[in-house]
Order: structure tokens, then C-alpha cells, then sequence
């Protein structure tokens, strides 16, 4: 059978990007940039992207367009003979299962906001009250339940349906929706009474809060952040790769998926801090921040209802994108591995990855109890550390060192790949090739090293 592939360029940047675009911008972006400092962590963000985060996403695409393969047969097809590569495979797809296990729970959370947001249940509340809404849903199983099977169903539904009727179709129309109002609502934010000093802790770079939390915790939050949004290291963005034609070269598809990226991250801080100094929020209070510092927001604007609903419609969106992009993946692993239909892996797939989401959505009231890092930490926080402190990582040490090494796919095959067609060209110096062999894998270790010692350290 053939491989389906994307009915058009537009097509291919646009879901590569509402896989890279979701909660990693819209959710987990603001609190991380609270939670180190503000602007001077921006910036080092952004080198984390361009010097890292922007070779592997080109390997990885590489991988998935000369294999024409998902991970779990992309390095059987590439590897030498005889080597274990293919082992990276069963690592990927655990990457992708997990990481849906608490994705959906928080999509669950934007999609009931929508819903609550549109039946004016903030209308009236100040920041306190708000914060309680909250704290209200996180104690209500059946309810958070109720919105993540939704959130899966759906997810599933679009990839039933296959790549270009379902996956392509449906992202594009999310992914500009979003784009559309993510712009006016930064717009409007910039005009909030009282939201100065947000937009100064947000664009002024102050290095002594970097200085307070250590800078190898801060680089490591970077980094895993860069991994974390762009979804690298675990195969989410090869699928893509091997959906593609190659008219055009890979470092430039690479480069508008990152800038389309960083841009709604961007945007998703001008909405957010402003709005944290303007009605008193802490801009590091963690995940709940969009909880609890938007439907403020909405409560002073003119028409909050009516925008606030759109907001937490175009989120849900946004972390759609992301849920349709990982389940395509899920779905191909199935079809690769035992040649099945995308609705009969849709189909199988939805009950487990439901199953698989249970724990962490229960780690906010019946399995409360399990605190796997301490008081105050939940299941979520373990789930997310395995994945962004771990298997992105080091998935992408792997996929970086099978690009680079002889004993791998080798970086002649990767350069031939990564640069057929038209577009800009992966750099082919010798000074790039020391730079990706050497450089980056050290500094892959090293950060991974440095963020574990941060963590029992502290």
C-alpha cells in the first residue's frame, strides 16, 4: 500500500506546527518563563531552539521522509545490518502513549473552561473566586472524566478519518482560527490598566533571577521546554517527515514550523503577563495560571463572555492540534506494525490511551495521595518529568547521534536527505558537522546530567 501523503506544503507546515503548537506554548510556556524569571529565560529559550532544538527537529524529519515510516519502523528501515537502533522504537512509542496520559486531562480542562466560560459561570468573580472555579473542578473525577474521553474521542475521530480528510483538513481550519485570535487578543492585552510592569518582567531581561535558581536549572528548563513544544525525540515530528515529497528542503520546513512555534508561545506570553500584574495573579504559580489569570482578563473586557468562550474554543484547538498530531502517530505505529486501517487503530487505540489518562486525572482528588515528588506534587508532575526530563531528551541524543555516526544512518545520508529539493540548505561545513557530532550530544548530557543533580539537589 502506498503511503498517504499531505495534499499540499501549506498542509504539512501547518500540522507539523499544531503538533509543535499547544499546551507547550499556551499552557506550559507562561508558567515556566514565571517560574525562571521572565525575559532573560526567553532568551535563553530561544538559543535552546536555534542551536538544538532546530538540528534535531531537521534529523528527525529526515528520518521519517527517506524511511516512509513512522518510529517504530523508521530505524529498521535506515539502521546497518546488525545494529539495535530499532530499539529507539519501543522508547518513542512509550514516549508518545505518555505523554498523551496527561495531555488530554489538560485539554479536558480548556475544553470544560470553554463550556463554563460560555454559560458565564465567572461572570461577577474576582481573582479569588476565579482560583476557586479551579480548585472546584480539580475535586469533580467524573467531570474532568467526562471532558478527556471527550478529548480523545475526537482526537480519534479526525484520525479515523486519514491524513488528508481528517488529520490535514481539520488542523489547517483549527490552526488558523487560532492564529487569528491569538493575535487580537495580544492586541487587547497590551492596553490593560496596570499591565506595564507584566509586559516589563515578560521583555526586560534580569539575569539575577536566573542567578537565584542556578543557571544549570535554568538551562535545563530551557531545554526541556524546547523539547517539550516542539515535541522532539520521541518520532511526533518524523511522522510528518514521512508524509512528505522532496521538493523541499528540510531546514526550511524546519524553520517556519519553529518560527510559527515561537510565535504563539510569544503571543501567548504578551496575553498572559500583563494580565497577572494588572489583577494581581503570580505570573509562577504554575499550570493553573491560564485558569485563573484569563477569565479575569475576560471579566474586565467588554464582551468577555463572548471572547472569553472563543479564547478557551481556540485553546481547546490549539491543544487538539497537538492530541490529533500524537494520535496519528499512535495510529501509524499500529499500521506499520501490523498493517492495519487508521480506523481500526483508531478504534483500538481509545479506549487504551483513556485507560492510560485515568491516573493522572485522579491524582487531583480520589488518588490525591500519591505524591511522587514530595507534598504538593501530583501524578502529572511525575508524568511530565519522565517525558520532558527524560525521553525527549535523550530520544533526541538518539536521533542526533543516528544522523552523525558512522556506525548509524551516517551524516552523509542525513545531509543528502535533509537537502534534496528546493529551500534553504542544512549547513555543510566541517564546523557544523564538529557542531552536531560533538557539540550537541555533550551538551544534551551535560543538561540532562545537570538537571537531574538540580532536581535531588534542591
Amino acid at each position: 500500500m502506498e503511503r498517504e501523503k499531505f495534499s499540499s506544503r501549506l498542509g504539512f507546515i501547518l500540522i507539523s506546527a499544531g503538533c509543535a503548537i499547544g499546551l507547550g506554548n499556551v499552557w506550559r510556556f507562561p508558567y515556566i518563563v514565571g517560574q525562571y524569571g521572565g525575559a532573560a529565560f526567553v532568551l535563553i529559550y530561544i538559543c535552546c531552539l536555534l542551536l538544538l532544538g532546530l538540528p534535531i527537529i531537521v534529523m528527525e524529519f529526515a528520518v521519517g521522509r527517506a524511511s516512509r515510516k513512522s518510529a517504530a519502523l523508521s530505524f529498521d528501515v535506515l539502521e546497518p545490518a546488525g545494529s539495535r537502533w530499532h530499539l529507539e522504537k519501543w522508547f518513542a512509542m512509550a514516549g508518545n502513549y505518555l505523554l498523551m496520559m496527561y495531555y488530554t486531562t489538560i485539554t479536558g480542562w480548556l475544553l470544560y473552561y470553554f463550556v463554563k466560560m460560555a454559560r458565564g459561570d465567572f461572570a461577577g468573580l474576582d481573582a479569588d473566586g476565579v482560583s476557586g472555579e479551579f480548585s472546584a473542578m480539580l475535586g469533580k473525577p467524573a467531570t474532568m472524566a467526562a471532558f478527556m474521553v471527550l478529548a480523545v474521542v475526537l482526537g480519534f475521530l479526525v484520525c479515523a478519518r486519514g491524513l488528508q480528510d481528517g488529520v490535514e483538513k481539520i488542523t489547517k481550519v483549527m490552526m488558523v482560527c487560532l492564529l487569528f485570535l491569538m493575535i487580537i487578543l495580544a492586541v487587547h492585552s497590551l492596553t490593560i490598566p496596570g499591565g506595564g510592569p507584566g509586559l516589563a518582567f515578560y521583555l526586560k531581561p534580569d539575569f539575577s533571577k536566573i542567578r537565584e535558581a542556578g543557571w544549570g536549572t535554568v538551562l535545563f528548563a530551557a531545554l526541556g521546554q524546547s523539547f517539550f513544544t516542539l515535541s522532539i525525540g520521541i518520532g511526533a515530528m518524523a511522522i510528518f517527515g514521512s508524509y512528505i515529497g522532496r521538493e523541499r528542503r528540510l531546514a526550511g520546513e524546519a524553520v517556519n514550523v519553529l518560527v510559527l512555534d515561537t510565535f504563539v508561545a510569544f503571543m501567548a506570553g504578551l496575553i498572559i503577563f500583563p494580565a497577572c500584574f494588572a489583577y494581581g495573579v503570580a505570573p509562577s504559580q504554575g499550570p493553573s495560571l491560564i485558569f485563573v489569570t484569563l477569565p479575569n482578563v475576560f471579566n474586565h473586557m467588554a464582551m468577555g463572555r463572548v471572547w472569553g468562550s472563543a479564547f478557551f474554543l481556540f485553546m481547546s484547538f490549539a491543544a487538539m492540534s497537538t492530541v490529533i498530531a500524537v494520535f496519528q502517530n499512535i495510529v501509524a505505529f499500529a499500521g506499520d506494525l501490523t498493517g492495519c486501517s487508521a480506523k481500526k487503530a483508531a478504534i483500538i487505540n481509545c479506549p487504551i490511551v483513556i485507560l492510560l489518562s485515568l491516573p493522572c486525572l485522579l491524582g487531583y482528588n480520589v488518588l490525591s495521595f500519591l505524591q511522587p515528588f514530595g507534598a504538593g506534587s501530583t501524578v502529572l508532575d511525575f508524568e511530565d518529568f519522565l517525558v520532558s526530563n527524560n525521553l525527549l531528551p535523550l530520544g533526541s541524543l538518539v536521533y542526533l547521534l543516528f544522523c552523525v555516526s558512522r556506525r548509524g544512518w551516517g551524516y552523509g545520508n542525513f545531509l543528502r536527505e535533509a537537502n534534496a529539493g528546493k529551500g534553504l540548505a542544512f549547513p555543510e561545513g566541517k564546523g557544523v558537522r564538529f557542531y552536531v557530532a560533538w557539540v550537541c550530544p555533550l551538551l544534551l548530557l551535560y543538561v540532562f546530567a545537570q538537571g537531574y543533580f538540580s532536581f535531588f539537589a534542591g
